[in-house]
């Protein structure tokens, strides 16, 4: 055991931010790194007058739209702690960027409307969550407005997501009425907008309560929400750190993003209790052990144009064992030949900072030339290390695409070949004429891409829809041409797979009747 390596990797917490869109994921994580001093101020997203734009949401259209639409990475020390903060975009059509950066981390934050409760994207999300088993914390935002009963809220985690949820704080009043929160895992009480910021807390006595000459003491919120809490203390659940690291049970804390209230107990709350990065899984049997002497990465994402000026592209490494310096000679797992990895940054805000050294939990960017893909896995040392495929989805939507100038077919190219790497659409040619024809979950994707390709490739683009398609691979040995008709265009995927394209369940069902013996497939 390598024990400085160790103590390194156990100062780590890498998590990403996961809710519904508009619940205040973003805001929370400006909070975060105003906590963090990355940033002097925090600005809402919406306040585009001003210019605040969110610090996490890099991408001009992000600015325009007050949305974000790719994960953003972002690194800060915290109470001798190394935070690896990851902001994924809460709008459905991006999800396979959330899911892959889901992959990429030991815990989450899950940001709750107060005032909407659990919305669909958020069950999604929670679902990929679920499945990987690892720890998620709650934070129901927007107490500064009027929303739902706290026990309500609660309540609903069990019932629609099926995990117990245990309160570390709860609320005096919301909206108008908001006076404070009862902070239960601290045991004194967090006053809202106090006089004297110095004296933002109320301590309790041995009952759990304000001592009769205190403020508050006599107030009917307060008095409410101590009825609440005995109700809590007999009936709620308790808190237990074994089910909430098994991703059982999930502490609860209320709290105001955008007025920066109950975020920094969340903040101490989550530093302590969320887990240290663990082992992982490699060459399908293998356990690598965070504190193991090699390095070892996968690739989760990859980032053109972070920087217009000058028109990079960016690699992120999720770093699962050993430790990163500059200079270090890797295998690509995939072609297994060698790199190395000179250049190399994080991300304090908006800010680049090169890296000199990195170790297991630690999420890196790398300057690329084209010779990552999303999924990829590198390691240093003489065994082979594999990391498990990170998921894709299926497209269900499909876009013909060419260049409105065809003198401008190699900024059109680099535009399409870049964006495609990324993992944000996917690419397929038509099997006879090779005409372009990209793929997405969901139509935002093809406003971006349409709105990138113009703003970062100067490439306009003409884009025609195909609508929505079932996508099905086939087998090349069984592959005859004239299989394809109006009803299933038949394509190949950007590795050559060849796949149809159906126009809607009942030709796919068509097509199983005439062709019975011919095998289609929902993913390779």
């Amino acid at each position: 055991m390598n024990k400085e390596l160790l103590d390194k990797v156990n100062k780590r917490r890498t998590f990403a931010i996961i809710s519904h869109p508009d619940a205040g994921k973003t805001t929370i994580t400006e909070q975060m790194l105003l906590l963090g001093g990355v940033i002097r101020s925090a600005g809402t997203v919406k306040a585009r007058k001003t210019g605040n734009y969110a610090t996490s949401d890099w991408m001009e259209i992000e600015k325009k739209r007050g949305i974000s639409v790719t994960s953003s990475v972002m690194q800060f020390e915290y109470e001798g702690k190394r935070i690896n903060i990851l902001d994924t975009p809460g709008h459905q059509d991006f999800s396979e960027d959330t899911y892959r950066t889901l992959m990429a981390v030991d815990a989450a934050v899950m940001v709750i409307d107060s005032a909407r409760g659990i919305e669909p994207q958020t069950k999604k999300l929670f679902k990929v969550v679920r499945q990987r088993g690892i720890p998620v914390f709650t934070f129901m935002n927007k107490l500064d407005r009027d929303g739902r009963e706290p026990l309500d809220l609660v309540a609903e985690l069990e019932d629609v997501l099926g995990i117990e949820g245990v309160a570390m704080n709860w609320p005096i009043g919301m909206g108008q009425t908001m006076k404070g929160l009862y902070d239960i895992a601290n045991h004194r009480i967090e006053l809202y907008h106090p006089a004297d910021a110095d004296h933002r807390f109320l301590p309790l006595n041995e009952a759990g309560r304000l001592d009769p000459d205190q403020p508050l003491a006599d107030d009917p919120q307060y008095l409410d929400t101590m009825d609440e809490i005995e109700l809590l203390e007999g009936a709620g659940t308790e808190f237990n750190r074994e089910a909430v690291l098994a991703g059982k049970q999930t502490p609860v804390f209320f709290g105001s993003a955008l007025t920066n209230f109950g975020v920094e107990t969340f903040l101490q709350s989550f530093v302590d209790l969320a887990p240290a990065p663990a082992a992982h899984v490699v060459n399908e049997t293998e356990t690598l052990a965070p504190d193991d002497d090699e390095f070892s990465g996968f690739i989760f994402k990859i980032q053109a144009n972070m920087n217009p000026q000058h028109r990079d592209r960016i690699a992120f490494v999720r770093v699962c064992s050993g430790e990163f310096s500059k200079g270090l000679d890797v295998t690509l797992a995939r072609t297994g030949k060698p790199v190395r990895l000179n250049n190399a940054v994080e991300f304090e805000s908006s800010a680049r900072v090169q890296v000199s050294e990195a170790v297991a939990g630690d999420i890196v960017g790398l300057y690329d030339t084209g010779n990552f893909q999303i999924g990829d896995s590198i390691y240093a040392g003489k065994h082979k290390v594999e990391f498990a495929p990170l998921p894709e989805f299926t497209p269900e939507l499909f876009m013909r695409v060419s260049p409105k100038n065809v003198m401008k077919q190699k900024s059109f190219h680099k535009g399409m070949n870049q964006l495609v790497q990324e993992g944000a659409v996917q690419l397929y040619r038509n099997y006879q004429t090779e005409d372009y024809i990209l793929g997405a979950v969901g139509q935002l994707q093809f406003e971006v891409f349409q709105y990138r390709m113009k703003n970062e490739y100067n490439s306009d683009v003409e884009m025609t829809s195909l609508g929505h398609r079932v996508a099905r691979w086939i087998d090349p040995d069984q592959l005859d041409p004239k299989m394809s008709s109006s009803r299933n265009l038949l394509v190949k995927d950007r590795f050559g797979n060849p796949l149809f394209l159906f126009e809607n369940a009942f030709a796919e069902r068509w097509f199983h009747d005439k062709y019975p013996d011919v095998k289609l497939t929902e993913k390779l």
